[in-house]
């Protein structure tokens, strides 16, 4: 015997899950992507930026794990070491990335222009505000504690090995639904600025709307941004927005204050009972 499911839910929208470094605080996703850079040049192994920024959004020792992995960085390891770089490689680089993430992180825990009001017009229409990051349980208390005296605080922050697994899965957006008690899922909305932050989304069963100008796929720091000439701001948004559009999102704005409309129309969407 076969079961289908074949309720829809028309009502608005109940919550919203967000991300933290590139899509609420630390504009351009900068914290992350140097102090990881800092931990392989202190093992004798170079990384580029972009070889840093690219595994962005997951937990941060399976993010060395997967930086490790790339074929540069390993036959470059494999130059100094002479072997491969295995697991206890992986606890070496992130026993020297976490102090230093903890070291620098409140130097770059800014809340991103516009996103005060951007959860203060979010909560007058009655959402709920959830959260979940790369980051694990200490780093993120700091960021927390930076943001919030400057008007930021989610109802919940899930960090990284807070659930069994990570990003991409759905456990941590999914812990976010429990705790503030959406029904059903598809009544959320997951945001961030990563490629995983879209796949934790769609893993989870919500809406997904991803941030360019702000994150990690542009990756400008704000006093740079500001002075950018526009024709350059498009060379640098317009890839990155096709990038997470083939992640999959639903939709793709520059930063957080750019949602609220987008918000009216996955509630249009679902009043005529589609889901994501």
């Amino acid at each position: 015997m076969s079961y289908s499911y074949t309720r829809r839910y028309t009502g608005p929208l109940q919550g919203v899950v967000l991300d933290w470094a590139g899509t609420t605080v630390d504009f351009g996703c900068i914290a992350p992507a140097g102090a990881f850079m800092e931990a392989f040049r202190r093992h004798e192994v170079e990384i580029t930026l972009e070889q840093a920024r690219g595994p962005m959004g997951m937990p941060k020792w399976d993010h060395i794990k997967a930086v490790l992995a790339m074929p540069p960085v390993s036959t470059a390891w494999i130059a100094r070491y002479g072997r491969r770089p295995d697991d206890t490689d992986v606890d070496s680089v992130y026993e020297t990335f976490m102090p230093l993430q903890v070291e620098i992180v409140d130097r770059y825990a800014d809340v991103i222009p516009g996103v005060a009001d951007a959860i203060a017009a979010m909560r007058r229409r009655g959402l709920k505000i959830g959260s979940t990051t790369g980051y694990p349980r200490q780093v993120l208390d700091v960021v927390r504690r930076v943001a919030a005296a400057q008007g930021y605080e989610p109802d919940i922050a899930v960090a990284a090995g807070d659930t069994p697994a990570g990003r991409p899965g759905p456990a941590m957006a999914l812990r976010c639904v429990i705790e503030l008690g959406i029904s059903p899922v598809e009544a959320c909305v997951k945001i961030g600025d990563t490629v995983l932050d879209v796949e934790e989304g769609l893993n989870a069963g919500m809406w997904t709307i991803a941030l360019s100008d702000t994150g990690n796929e542009v990756g400008v720091p704000l006093a740079e941004w500001r002075v950018t000439p526009e024709e350059r701001r498009a060379a640098l948004r317009d890839p990155a927005q096709e990038r997470l559009r083939r992640a999959g999102a639903h939709y793709v704005a520059g930063s957080l204050p750019d949602v609220l409309p987008l918000l009216d129309e996955i509630e249009a969407r679902l009043a005529r009972g589609e889901r994501p």
